[in-house]
C-alpha cells in the first residue's frame, strides 16, 4: 500500500509512511533510547525483535486494526528517522479511535511529535467516514506527553486509572472531527 502523509509548510517537512523492512536499523538505533524503552509496550533491543514489530506492524496494516507510520526528516545523508505515529482501533462503524505516537531522542524538543500527530489526527478524520473524536492517552508521569498532546490541538478529558500494563493512571486528552462540537475538559489534570 503506497500512502505518504506530510506535514504542513513547516521546516524541515516531515513524511509519514508505512514502515518498511527497510527501516530496521533505525528502528532498533532509536529503541536504543532508555525513555524511549520506558514508555513503550513492545521495546525493541534485538535486530529479531525489530523485525517482528516491524512484522507486527505489516500485519496490523493489512487487518487494518493499527496504522502505524515512520517519521522521516530530511538530513544531510538523506532521510532520517525521527517518530512513529499510529493510528489504533479505527474499524467500519467505530466513532472514536486513539493515536499514540513516539519520538527518537535526537528529535525531541524540535515539535517533531505535535506535527506528525496533527497530521495522521488530520488524515484520519479526512480518511475514515463516521470518526468523531480521536483520542491520546499517555501516564500522568509523562508531562511531555501532555505537552505534545496540547500542541496538537487535543485537549485535557480525564484522569484514567492504571490498566496493565501501564502502572500509573493515566491521562486522556481528545480531539472532535472538525464540524462537530469541540471535546469539553470534563477533569482536572493532577
Amino acid at each position: 500500500m503506497r500512502i505518504e502523509l506530510r506535514t504542513e509548510a513547516t521546516s524541515p517537512e516531515l513524511v509519514l509512511r508505512p514502515w518498511r523492512e527497510d527501516d530496521l536499523d533505525a528502528l532498533v538505533e532509536a529503541y536504543r533510547d532508555p525513555v524511549l524503552q520506558r514508555w513503550t509496550r513492545y521495546p525493541v533491543q534485538t535486530a529479531d525483535q525489530g523485525r517482528q514489530w516491524l512484522e507486527r506492524t505489516r500485519q496490523d496494516w493489512d487487518d487494518g486494526r493499527r496504522l502505524s507510520f515512520a517519521v522521516l526528516e530530511d538530513g544531510a545523508d538523506g532521510p532520517q528517522l525521527v517518530a512513529n505515529v499510529v493510528l489504533k482501533g479505527v474499524t467500519p462503524g467505530v466513532t472514536v479511535a486513539e493515536v499514540g505516537y513516539w519520538t527518537a531522542a535526537w528529535a525531541r524538543g524540535r515539535g517533531v511529535a505535535p506535527r506528525a500527530v496533527t497530521a495522521l489526527s488530520r488524515w484520519a478524520f479526512e480518511q475514515f467516514t463516521g470518526l468523531e473524536r480521536l483520542d491520546l492517552l499517555h501516564q500522568v508521569d509523562n508531562p511531555a506527553s501532555c505537552r505534545v498532546a496540547e500542541k496538537s490541538g487535543y485537549l485535557f478529558q480525564e484522569v484514567l486509572p492504571a490498566y496493565p500494563p501501564f502502572p500509573r493512571d493515566g491521562h486522556r486528552h481528545a480531539l472532535t472531527a472538525p464540524g462537530l462540537v469541540a471535546a469539553t475538559v470534563s477533569g482536572r489534570a493532577r
